[in-house]
């Protein structure tokens, strides 16, 4: 492989951390819906998931993604809207496919 494409630096990139309320709180679900479509945003969806538990496209946040696409919309934020619309796309494939 070329040097060109070997990551070099020992210190690998921090996982971002996502400001999530207690699990059991009623807010748990939105914010969880945000930090996944954060965490896609900066390229990271991995830790995105593991920090809420939800895997991307889980159909429980539908809801909560519509209202970010919704506001995206409004703030002509085309990046969120793009990440939105692929999360809504994956749950649509996930619930045809029974799961």
């Amino acid at each position: 492989m070329s040097r060109a494409f070997v990551k070099e630096d020992p210190n690998p990139d921090p996982e971002p951390r996502y400001d999530l309320p207690d699990p059991n709180s009623q807010y748990f679900n939105e914010a969880a819906a945000r930090a996944l479509i954060e965490g896609a945003n900066i390229g990271n969806s991995i830790s995105a998931e593991n920090a809420t538990g939800y895997r991307w496209g889980d159909p429980a946040l539908v809801p909560y993604i519509r209202a970010i696409l919704d506001e995206a919309h409004k703030n002509g934020n085309e990046r969120y809207i793009q990440l939105a619309r692929r999360y809504l796309s994956k749950t649509e494939i996930s619930i045809g496919r029974g799961g």
